[in-house]
């Protein structure tokens, strides 16, 4: 009886002990962050311009935070299934992720229901960027402006095909919104990235894709992808000699996506507010700007916490009517 007793104080004993670095981990106080490994993770494939952004951002904020920085991909639905990962993960700022206008805005709308909030369980922390879009074609294809593009479909219905890194992204609303004003058919093919569905625009297994600027100006400029116009007004910096879409055959098209570093809804002031501090302070780097402009992207200075959880529910509500006339409202 003794040596059980024994056996069960000892047991005890191990438990507690192998429990107190969980519980002094989970007790941290805020001062203290961070005081390990944070986990980024980005919602689509490698490749694309969210995750060039966060790999970029990974090496400044490990250098201001003294603490590494580990990117994670997790690809997957549009980008649902890395925010319900982080949606329900410990609110203590050790999980962030980048977080585009599909994840914050567009999904509310696009999907029949969405496992996160975004105005409840996400935290946006900063707004880097505005990110325009390109419509780029196989070069094999007859194709080399808007009214050759909407010739080709309305003489093929259903047989062009274009590629999005998934469901409900703005590649996607981008092509709707296409379909819609000219009245086209053409078939959508859902990727889990951008490059791989520019490689496939590339050998000819899909027609097209709206892209991001970033990773499709090397292949357009290697003569691997023919452009047609980028979605902005304004002719994107890095690449001038592409012409707006509203100069080129759709008067009025002005559309970019925007991206943010968000975390975990109810994560503590002083946290948030150290993570958004130095991520304005690494997008305020004139190097980091001007390398983000060259790759075509448009960096933003960021609001303060209240104001960007307000842009963000404005966005919402702005980019909701945009999908439901684009006819994809609860389409996924």
């Amino acid at each position: 009886m003794i040596s059980n007793m024994a056996g069960r104080t000892a047991l005890l004993t191990l438990l507690m002990t192998l429990s107190q670095p969980a519980l002094s981990q989970a007790q941290e106080p805020p001062s203290a962050y961070p005081s390990r490994p944070i986990s980024f993770i980005v919602p689509f494939a490698p490749g694309g311009v969210t995750d060039l952004f966060a790999r970029l951002l990974s090496q400044k904020l490990e250098q201001r935070l003294g603490k590494p920085l580990v990117v994670e991909n997790r690809p997957g639905g549009g980008g649902v299934t890395a925010a319900t990962a982080v949606a329900r993960a410990v609110p203590d700022g050790y999980t962030i992720m980048m977080a585009s206008s599909t994840i914050m805005a567009l999904n509310v709308t696009v999907r029949k229901s969405l496992p996160y909030d975004p105005t409840k369980d996400l935290t946006p922390l900063a707004l880097l960027a505005r990110v325009p879009f390109v419509l780029v074609v196989n070069p094999e294809l007859p194709v080399h402006s808007v009214a050759d593009l909407v010739k080709l479909a309305k003489e093929n219905p259903g047989k062009l095909s274009y590629g999005t890194p998934g469901p409900g992204t703005f590649h996607h609303l981008n092509a709707e919104m296409f379909k819609s004003r000219f009245g086209v058919e053409m078939v959508f093919v859902p990727y889990k990235g951008t490059l791989p569905a520019l490689n496939d625009v590339i050998a000819g297994h899909i027609s097209l894709m709206f892209s991001d600027v970033p990773p499709a100006l090397p292949l357009i400029r290697a003569g691997k992808l023919r452009a047609i116009g980028v979605t902005t007004s304004q002719r994107v910096e890095a690449a001038p000699e592409i012409a707006p879409l509203a100069e080129v055959g759709i008067p009025g098209y002005d559309t970019a996506s925007w991206h943010t570093v968000t975390t975990t809804g109810g994560v503590p002031r002083e946290i948030a507010e150290r993570l958004s501090g130095e991520l304005r302070g690494t997008m305020s780097d004139p190097a980091v700007r001007d390398l983000l402009i060259r790759d075509g992207t448009i960096p933003q200075v960021s609001p303060p916490l209240d104001e960007l959880k307000r842009f963000v529910a404005s966005e919402i509500v702005r980019w909701g009517e945009v999908v439901k006339k684009a006819g994809i409202a609860g389409s996924e």
